[in-house]
């Protein structure tokens, strides 16, 4: 996916390290420590929430990933409503929207004259309509910054994996960068070659993912064009990928990182020790912060079987609480419908969300309290004293002396609190100094430990497991140098409703029924992908299918296919054939294709059949597989199953 090489980190290191005069705005201030965020990282920093809007001739083929052979007549949405998505996203507390103009499957949602794949050959708005342009305006509308996404893949483009296709690419970049205003992100990844339709030839392309789109010189283009946009991707040069698509970071998750390349080969997808991307590298050699990106829906499409499985508002403030709460941003996923509009359970959810975080976070309980704390810097009150902890600014803050790397703040109140969060910031214009934390509250005469935390950086919110009563709060802090911590927030979190997600699709019963494979050696037996526990699963290595036998025949309209939950996407299916049967021993083909992004996304794979079909007998083949680690050139050499669903 996003990508960066070995020989300039030199390159970053200045590009980094330059913003250090500012950081120094207070006479007789901390010296700025390690690694710190150029500008557009700190407004990157400060934005905290965005959405990523997926909306091409995908979403009308109900498909995760569009194979590039959509027809341009598919794409119609003839109740397109850029303000009502945009409005949504707003009313969720969310600050930008990032719109994929154009995603793998290469149709371009902006009248490029690069490449006749585009929006001008649809009947939308009689091939004359912009979408880019009605994203960009209705942000603008709302007061919420724009960005972009321009997929590098393009399974529709002939010269795709030729040196022409780059310079095409390119120019898709200039167009963007060039017409739609100025852009908050530009958000990358490093999808490359594999099946695709490329100009009407249904074939695989291979490229070398390490050079093909010359990374370090696309990025330039960035650079010149829009500024003070921050770069997104696996390791980008502002912002790193969190390493999943659940959008959240381990506990210990840093800003700075340092990236090592594997196996003496440059540092890019394939070839990259990426095991630090959730954690971060504490004292890492460049500021790239991590981006939380997860879709609202199990896809970042939409499908109108994923109606009941709308994320929760109790499930988005716990991905809040573990990205942005982490000191990354969360990157939430919006799927227009056909119509080109949210579906109301969206709108509902989000809207909910926001009012959550507003109500959670209305009121600072630390501003009641008297705040002493055991050493300020040179005894300089106004300027580093406890008085700044709690006037909402990132950037005051309380300070120690450059000898004093233990320090603690006391919160003493007249009367007794009740709180469950705590928020703390550092001033990240001076690096990320602290190396922890510990929360204790006085009771029964004597300190309580009621939490501790690690890393910080610009926002670090503890939530604990439930709600603390007390008149006195004391905060212990570490660092390697001197304190810089610029704000403590104690609130209350309200009660939230966790309602299970609906199922929509009822499953049938799997009591009666039996799984085979011909494999010779299981490291797991077949009856793993029908216990009803996501936590076993089938593997083999010397086969690539399962059968069932549900004992008698079934009428179904769908089946469900959920890989492994280990944390190990290897032995995930990415192709797949399905087949039914009567007496188990004459099959006919019902259904073929991809599960697209299952390696960064190993949720519920859902197959909807074109009709209902009747048999007592199913097989699922693995036509390809993701491959274990070091042997990408194998396919079908593992293959995982956690549960087979079948849905009436």
């Amino acid at each position: 996916m996003r990508l960066f090489t070995r020989q300039h980190l030199s390159f970053l290191s200045i590009l980094l390290f330059s913003t250090g005069a500012y950081a120094q705005h207070l006479n007789d201030a901390p010296q700025p420590y390690g690694a710190i965020p150029s500008e557009r990282q700190l407004k990157w920093h400060e934005t905290e929430m965005y959405c990523l809007v997926h909306f091409t001739p995908t979403t009308f083929q109900n498909k995760e990933w569009g194979y590039g052979d959509a027809a341009p007549s598919l794409f119609n949405p003839k109740k397109f409503n850029a303000l009502q998505i945009v409005s949504a996203a707003k009313s969720g507390g969310f600050k930008g929207i990032i719109f994929v103009t154009k995603h793998h499957d290469g149709f371009a949602l902006w009248p490029t004259k690069t490449a006749a794949y585009n929006i001008s050959e649809s009947p939308w708005k009689d091939g004359k309509g912009d979408m880019v342009r009605e994203f960009q305006q209705a942000a603008s509308q709302q007061g919420m910054k724009f960005g972009i996404y321009c997929s590098p893949w393009d399974r529709n483009n002939p010269n795709y994996g030729t040196p022409a296709y780059l310079t095409i690419y390119r120019n898709q970049l200039k167009e963007l960068y060039s017409n739609y205003g100025e852009l908050f992100m530009s958000w990358h990844d490093g999808a490359n070659g594999g099946d695709g339709y490329y100009g009407g030839k249904n074939e695989k392309r291979k490229v070398d993912q390490s050079s093909y789109y010359d990374w370090m010189n696309t990025w330039e283009i960035t650079r010149e064009l829009q500024p003070n946009a921050s770069i997104f991707s696996d390791i980008g040069l502002d912002v790193r990928w969190v390493g999943n698509e659940k959008g959240i970071s381990p506990e210990t998750s840093w800003s700075t990182i340092t990236i090592k390349g594997n196996e003496d080969k440059p540092a890019m997808p394939g070839f990259m020790d990426d095991s630090n991307l959730g954690s971060g590298t504490r004292g890492g050699k460049q500021w790239i912060p991590f981006e939380g990106d997860v879709s609202l829906r199990p896809g970042w499409f939409y499908h109108a079987d994923q109606d009941g499985q709308v994320k929760t508002v109790a499930e988005l403030f716990n991905i809040y609480c573990k990205s942005v709460g982490h000191g990354g941003a969360l990157d939430l996923g919006l799927s227009p419908t056909t119509e080109g509009i949210l579906h109301p359970k969206d709108v509902n959810t989000l809207t909910a969300f926001g009012k959550l975080i507003k109500q959670v976070f209305a009121h600072n309980l630390a501003k009641e309290a008297k705040i002493s704390v055991s050493n300020v810097r040179n005894k300089q009150q106004a300027s580093f004293g406890p008085n700044n902890l709690t006037d909402a600014s990132r950037y005051s803050y309380w300070a120690t002396d450059d000898a004093v790397h233990h320090a603690t703040a006391q919160l003493d109140f007249k009367k007794t609190v009740h709180f469950s969060i705590i928020q703390l910031r550092e001033n990240i214009k001076l690096g990320q100094r602290i190396d922890s934390v510990g929360i204790d509250i006085f009771s029964n005469n004597k300190w309580k430990e009621l939490a501790k935390a690690t890393s910080i950086g610009s926002n670090r919110i503890i939530r604990l497991p439930q709600a603390e009563t007390t008149k006195r709060l004391r905060i212990r802090v570490y660092a390697p140098v001197a304190i810089a911590l610029s704000e403590i927030g104690l609130y209350l979190e309200p009660e939230i409703k966790s309602a299970e997600t609906e199922n929509t699709a009822n499953t049938y019963s799997k009591t009666n029924w039996k799984a085979v494979s011909t494999s010779t050696i299981t490291e797991s037996a077949p009856k793993n992908a029908i216990d009803n526990n996501a936590s076993t699963f089938f593997e083999t290595k010397t086969s690539n299918f399962i059968a069932l036998d549900f004992s008698k025949p079934l009428v179904f309209s769908a089946v469900g296919y959920l890989p492994a939950q280990d944390g190990t996407a290897a032995g995930a299916i990415e192709k797949y054939e399905l087949l039914s049967s009567e007496d188990g021993k004459k099959w006919s083909t019902i259904a073929t294709g991809e599960f697209s992004n299952i390696k960064a996304n190993p949720i519920l794979q859902r197959i909807s059949l074109v009709q209902k079909t009747t048999a007592r007998y199913l097989k699922l083949v693995a036509r390809q597989t993701v491959p274990p680690a070091k042997t990408e050139n194998k396919e079908n050499s593992l293959l995982r199953i956690a549960e087979i669903e079948v849905f009436r």
